[in-house]
């Protein structure tokens, strides 16, 4: 889960837990406002809970090991390896022993490795 929705949950989740139980809890509750005011607690911290312990989204753990060679013509693009265009990915990107990477013709590239662009 990305950090901004991490938030998206936390936010309400605290506001809730603190908020309407309290506003009910002021003025003196009969039974049904004080069952009400604990189960919305409750729920409120199940979401705070869960929003926490969520993984981090988008972590991509890339490795490219003896990949062999890559050979690129005619304007095309050819990677011995990891591809991460823009360098998308928030996780680890591992290459080892790459095979050769060749290019030939005009607009042609190749990359033996980790290619960020």
């Amino acid at each position: 889960m990305t950090r901004g929705r991490k938030i998206a949950i936390i936010v309400p989740a605290a506001a809730g837990v603190v908020s309407t139980p309290l506003i009910w809890l002021l003025g003196s509750p009969g039974a049904g406002e004080l069952a009400g005011a604990c189960i919305q607690a409750a729920v409120g911290i199940a979401a705070l809970v869960w929003a926490l312990f969520q993984p981090p989204g988008n972590r991509a753990e890339d490795t490219a090991i003896r990949t062999g060679p890559a050979r690129a013509s005619g304007g095309g693009r050819a990677t011995a390896g990891i591809r991460r265009p823009q360098g998308r990915g928030s996780g680890s990107a591992k290459a080892e022993d790459t095979g050769n990477a060749t290019a030939s013709g005009d607009g042609s590239s190749a990359t033996s490795g980790i290619d960020y662009t």
